[in-house]
């Protein structure tokens, strides 16, 4: 019980902050709709998930989580400028990519081996399901705080690079994932991918989702006021979650386990950095 407590107050601080001077609908500030539409959909994605035991859908609904949240605060804060508009389709873009990526993975290898000891609990998988409600919260906050601020600012030079960052991010993100599926689908998945970006970084798709998150992070700022500066928490949080919490220690734990012992692997371990990309010369 104590990591649903957690999950309720992190959950509670983003709304709050997140809400800070922003607009109402229905008495009820906007962020707090989104946030409680949020939890709503993993609530009702748990139910058939734990029913017939899969976690097929889980990726899926995740991305669509952040399609229905976004698409939630448009609707109730009415008119928006452009800079909402760019927020808006950086991350629909974003979740619709990687959404149909995930599922049409786990569909192709039929399941999560993640999952296998988590599903049979009703407790575990039900908080598996409240923490991507709260991956979702605190990964759009600063997104959602902007969308529902009712704050209008001109683009400016710094959101250039924002949107420089977000592009570049993205683009790193979707060809790192290219190749290694196309990888995976030459050579199977008993040997590792060390080709392409895979040759500069362990994890090139972690670092791309890192900086496009950066990205939209800094195109929030000029409309963030008050409490809402807390949602630029989520960059950090992207970050955190995937270098020291479940992206890069369970692929790394993963990936000893099966090739620790192979003299290619701990020479390809030992030259490439795990997240950011080293430009150097292959010997």
């Amino acid at each position: 019980m104590k990591a649903f407590f957690v999950i309720a107050i992190i959950a509670l601080v983003i709304t709050g902050s997140g809400s800070w001077g922003g607009l109402m609908f229905y008495s009820l500030p906007v962020m707090a709709w989104a946030v409680l539409g949020i939890f709503a959909l993993q609530g009702l994605g748990f139910i058939p998930a734990f029913l017939y035991q899969t976690e097929r859908y889980y990726d899926l609904i995740g991305s669509l989580t952040y399609i229905s949240a976004i698409a939630l605060v448009l609707l109730c804060s009415g008119e928006v400028d452009f800079r909402q508009m760019l927020i808006a389709f950086f991350i629909l873009i974003w979740a619709a990519r990687l959404g149909s990526f995930l599922f049409s993975r786990i569909a192709r290898d039929g399941g999560d081996s993640r999952f296998d000891k988590i599903k049979p609990s009703a407790l575990l998988f039900f908080r598996t399901w409240m923490l991507q409600g709260l991956w979702v919260t605190v990964t759009a906050g600063a997104a959602l705080a902007a969308l529902s601020s009712g704050r209008s600012v001109p683009l400016n030079i710094v959101d250039g690079i924002a949107m420089a960052l977000w592009l570049s991010g993205f683009a790193v993100e979707v060809i790192a994932d290219r190749q290694k599926r196309q990888f995976r689908q030459a050579h199977g998945s008993d040997t590792f991918i060390t080709t392409g970006l895979w040759s500069l970084s362990r994890h090139p798709n972690y670092f791309g989702e890192i900086i496009l998150w950066t990205g939209i992070a800094l195109l929030t700022l000029p409309v963030l006021d008050g409490g809402q500066y807390l949602t630029l928490v989520s960059p950090l949080f992207v970050y955190l979650l995937l270098v020291r919490i479940s992206g890069i220690p369970l692929l790394e734990r993963k990936a000893n386990r099966r090739w620790g012992n192979d003299p290619a692997y701990i020479t390809y371990r030992k030259n490439t950095p795990a997240l950011v990309p080293r430009l150097r010369k292959r010997g």
